[in-house]
């Protein structure tokens, strides 16, 4: 396989709760309104990313794994997944809160969808004054979820300010909501399925309100002691791990300057996000561009990178092959 640094268009997503930030603050290049997501790169059925430059511009990311295989995404990875894709990769914008909701694990999501669960994580690249989230339940008492409004919606769940820099790790069965006023990265495992426990009482366009899963979302619903905020100290040149779980490994990476980084020993692909500034990235000859919104992905027989930047960080994310190994649930 051809390795370069490879790009995809992104598949813009219109929500009831979207804004204008992907367009104004990203680059993204739409005449839709209210964007509320850019799957960067996405494996899932009816929104299949496709290359946007170079020797494989026109390909899908399922024509790269189908011909590819282990040399595009790694060889455990393969035995593990099979032929699918196993992240989804989004840029969010909340102009308004988005809904309150939870993911299943795994086991329950075989279960009712044959499917993955969904496991994901946050980076906060922009935030308005006083921008919150919500990560979990005050009370572990999932009957609570029977019966929110908008007199005790703030009883019921907890809140956290959040600003640039900051990061979170959400576990599938964890109550979560991004709020208002928040642009962030998303890595996830390949999955859309949500169960919406509160909308905020708001209605779309033809007066109806959407539908929530309180049973479901009842039965996902998990209990964790900590908020999920990602400690890190970030050096110039260094990257700083974010999360590292079994769907997935995320680092920050400051580069100030040349820096070339060794992948031979990765057994994935390697999955860029940047999240502020821009940087070229140089392989084998290769070289391309990626400003702040931007995504690209290196195949897993990549030997090196190079990266040059006045100041630009990154999200580097990737699969251990040893995290692999028992997670091939849907075919």
């Amino acid at each position: 396989m051809k390795v370069y640094p490879i790009k995809f268009s992104p598949i813009l997503k219109e929500k009831i709760w979207g804004g204008e930030k992907l367009s104004k603050v990203l680059n993204k290049d739409t005449t839709l309104q209210n964007v509320g997501e850019s799957w960067e790169i996405s494996g899932v059925e009816g929104n299949i990313s496709v290359v946007s430059n170079g020797l494989y511009k026109g390909k899908s990311i399922n024509d790269l794994i189908k011909k590819f295989k282990g040399e595009f995404l790694g060889h455990k990875i393969i035995e593990a997944f099979g032929e699918n894709f196993p992240l989804l990769i989004k840029f969010l914008d909340a102009k308004t809160n988005l809904s309150v909701q939870v993911h299943p694990d795994d086991k329950m999501a075989k279960k009712h969808h044959n499917s993955f669960g969904k496991t994901e994580m946050w980076y906060i690249m922009d935030s308005d004054e006083d921008a919150e989230i919500i990560l979990g339940l005050k009370k572990i008492n999932t009957d609570l979820l029977e019966s929110i409004s908008a007199d005790n919606v703030n009883d019921v769940f907890n809140k956290e300010k959040v600003k640039q820099g900051d990061s979170y790790f959400i576990p599938a069965g964890k109550i979560h909501a991004i709020g208002a006023g928040v642009l962030a990265a998303e890595i996830q495992q390949t999955s859309d399925i949500t169960y919406r426990v509160y909308d905020w009482d708001r209605e779309d366009d033809k007066g109806c309100k959407r539908e929530l899963h309180t049973y479901m979302a009842q039965k996902a619903t998990k209990v964790f002691q900590s908020n999920g905020k990602c400690k890190y100290n970030l050096k110039e040149q260094n990257t700083s791990n974010l999360v590292d779980c079994d769907f997935f490994t995320t680092n920050i990476f400051n580069v100030k300057g040349l820096n070339q980084r060794d992948y031979t020993a990765s057994e994935s692909f390697v999955i860029f996000m940047c999240v502020e500034g821009k940087t070229q990235i140089n392989i084998d000859g290769y070289s391309e561009f990626i400003a702040k919104g931007e995504t690209i992905l290196v195949p897993a027989n990549c030997e090196s990178v190079v990266f040059n930047a006045q100041n630009a960080k990154l999200l580097e994310v990737y699969i251990k092959p040893s995290n692999s190994d028992t997670k091939k649930i849907a075919s």
